[in-house]
């Protein structure tokens, strides 16, 4: 028998999905298959209604050896494994022959712990365990949660904390899961066997298709002990996430309150001169952070420099003792000591990086309404790392629907660490930039309106003229307005203001949960819904709910946000334009994304309106206005009400 050709095994799949077949879906299925085929790296752009991820899973699981799918958002990792791998591995069964297996793997903490579940949680203050169950009140929310997870867990399969639904708290959850390093380990756990984390593991051993997140794909590639199976060919899909994502987990942070939980779990199990020596080293490190203010410390000070090789000597001295010191009172003494050990190591780590102050780190002061002050440390670059990590050994494809910034892929490529597209080295890795289009017609479906009349807004004060704008808008839209704002400071403000001023139904992040949000927001053509980062990225709204989006300016990093600032200065440092490789670029993916809002579906008619004249008159402007999507552009704020007036009319005729 012919093996089937590509067309084919996309044609299966799409049908079985129910979807439309487009031709930038069958350019790109083309194309991952031809990456993987040569072992080459591909950076593709797809856009929203372009069926990406049949666009990569049918080559993927054409390829016949092992894939793994790293995402960023719960929901598309749901989407992957509970919808479209089901019916594309059905559909490309009879044409592949086999029956290709897929699984999901995340971190340890995403799992149900049943040693914890069973045994207790360790106790700070105390000896040994506690009974999570009896301490909390069983009339209580925690209590009431624990008892629905005890019983969860004869039920589940997974153990994983997404299939629990309704969901639980942060707090709740902590009761029952542990991270990779308060892992007893499947050898030495009581209930090893039985572990859910292990059984996802072993699941993804035998997997064709592994799907994980950007998460658990830095954690592999920074700490070198392999979490994901060996695998040919890495997806990225959500790419324009990964870099914040690897910085994330490659960020260190020390507040006092971590320190002294590190210091009452180490006390009963180490010598009184181990405990002694990290408890006044802890007390040395609270006095510094009270005094701490917020911002970048260019050199570590001296008061700080002092306190941190304290805690991280007396750390190393209470690890060597955690070794070899046994107190017959404690119970359970393997897990209490492998929970104090966690907490005493990720102090050592922390506090040794700072300290050696490599010139690739950024070090900086936070300030937490709630948790009081922290010290952070972060990566100036994870280009290296990601090059070094990510481009060797395998076959790379990375989508997203904004991976082309200002007309070109280069932007997002150097921040991965790949050099300008076409470049030729030894040590260069070769790839390639695709951009497969949509299928929306944006400038017939669209229109970019930006406010040019309007002031140029400052770092405080309130924009009365945006305001006024604003609601001017949103009464020729008859509502349907999504709000992207650059602070909660400023949806806030807007919300109060709209309102005060007419009576339509205004939604604000913070007031309810996202998703309860978004489904208010759909529900009702005339409410609208103002909000901040996670806006500009999760709402999926197709339809007449949506048909204006605001952003009230152009969402640069703010001044003192010291990575940030860090990183323009590095790039300036090196002979390069900082403002327009970190402030421009940073600006131009939140934009693409937050314009990517409106046309969700072929039917869908719009405007996205920029409330800040700089889109138009800036130098930078046209670098911006390149990264959206192709709308019919204007200035002409007349022109815009009354093609909102004509789109909201419409709607309201429609049956």
């Amino acid at each position: 028998m012919t093996k089937p050709s590509l067309p084919e095994l996309l044609h299966a799949a799409v049908t079985a999905v129910g979807g439309t077949e487009r031709p930038g879906q069958a350019a790109m299925a083309g194309a991952v298959a031809e990456a993987v085929d040569d072992n080459a790296h591909l950076l593709v752009q797809a856009g929203t209604g372009t069926g990406k991820s049949l666009g990569y899973l049918v080559p993927a699981l054409a390829y016949g050896e092992r894939v793994v799918v790293a995402t960023a958002t719960l929901a598309l990792q749901r989407q992957l494994v509970e919808r479209d791998l089901p019916r594309t591995v059905e559909a490309l069964h009879p044409l592949l022959r086999r029956r290709p297996q897929f699984a999901m793997l995340k971190g340890r903490s995403n799992y149900l712990c049943l040693h914890r579940l069973h045994e207790g949680v360790p106790q700070d203050e105390e000896d040994g365990l506690f009974d999570q169950f009896e301490a909390a009140a069983p009339s209580s929310k925690l209590g009431q949660d624990l008892l629905r997870m005890r019983d969860w867990a004869d039920d589940t399969e997974t153990g994983d904390r997404d299939d629990l639904t309704p969901g639980v708290s942060d707090r709740a959850w902590a009761q029952v899961s542990v991270s990779s390093r308060e892992c007893l380990g499947a050898t030495k756990c009581a209930y090893g066997a039985e572990c859910f984390a292990e059984t996802a593991r072993e699941r993804a051993k035998l997997a064709d298709v592994v799907v994980t997140n950007h998460a658990l794909l830095a954690i592999d590639a920074i700490e070198g002990a392999p979490v994901l199976p060996q695998h040919e060919v890495l997806i990225v899909d959500e790419a324009h996430e990964l870099v914040s994502r690897v910085t994330g987990v490659a960020t260190g942070e020390l507040t006092p309150g971590q320190v002294n939980r590190a210091v009452r779990r180490a006390a009963k199990l180490v010598n009184e001169k181990a405990a002694d020596a990290l408890q006044t080293a802890s007390e040395g490190f609270e006095r510094v952070m009270e005094l701490a203010l917020p911002g970048r410390l260019e050199e570590v000070p001296e008061d700080l420099g002092y306190a941190l090789m304290a805690l991280r000597d007396a750390a190393r001295t209470v690890i060597s003792a955690l070794g070899s010191t046994r107190d017959k009172s404690v119970q359970d003494e393997d897990a209490v000591r492998k929970q104090a050990m966690a907490s005493v190591e990720s102090i050592h780590s922390v506090a040794e990086r700072i300290t050696q102050g490599s010139e690739y780190d950024v070090v900086w002061y936070e300030r937490h309404d709630r948790f009081g002050a922290s010290v952070r440390v972060a990566p100036l670059s994870v280009s290296g790392l990601l090059r070094e990590k990510l481009f060797t050994e395998r076959s790379v494809v990375l989508t997203s629907a904004t991976l082309k910034l200002g007309g070109d892929f280069n932007g997002v490529g150097a921040s991965l660490g790949l050099a300008p597209e076409g470049t030729a080295g030894d040590d260069v890795p070769q790839w390639k930039g695709l951009d497969v289009g949509s299928p929306f017609d944006y400038p017939k479906q669209g229109i970019l309106y930006v406010a040019r009349h309007l002031a140029t807004p400052g770092r405080e004060g309130s924009r009365t003229d945006m305001l006024d704008e604003l609601a001017e808008l949103v009464e020729a839209a008859g509502g349907r307005t999504l709000g992207l704002f650059s602070s909660m400071r400023a949806a806030q403000a807007a919300a109060e203001e709209l309102r005060g001023r007419q009576d339509r139904p205004i939604l604000l992040q913070g007031e309810e949960t996202l998703g309860e949000l978004i489904k208010n927001f759909a529900a009702d053509p005339e409410t609208c819904l103002f909000g901040t980062l996670s806006l500009w990225q999760g709402v999926d709204v197709p339809g007449p709910s949506c048909q204006l989006v605001v952003m009230d300016r152009i969402p640069f990093p703010r001044p003192d946000d010291p990575l940030m600032s860090a990183r323009q200065k590095a790039v300036e440092e090196a002979g390069g334009n900082g403002f327009m490789a970190v402030a421009a670029t940073h600006a131009a993916l939140l934009m693409a994304q937050g314009a990517g809002r409106l046309v969700r579906a072929t039917g869908d008619k719009g405007v996205v309106a920029v409330l800040d004249p700089r889109l138009a008159n800036a130098r930078y402007g046209s670098y911006l206005r390149a990264s959206l999507p192709d709308f019919w552009y204007t200035t002409d704020r007349n022109q815009v009400r009354r093609s909102l007036a004509a789109i909201d009319a419409a709607a309201k005729a429609a049956p």
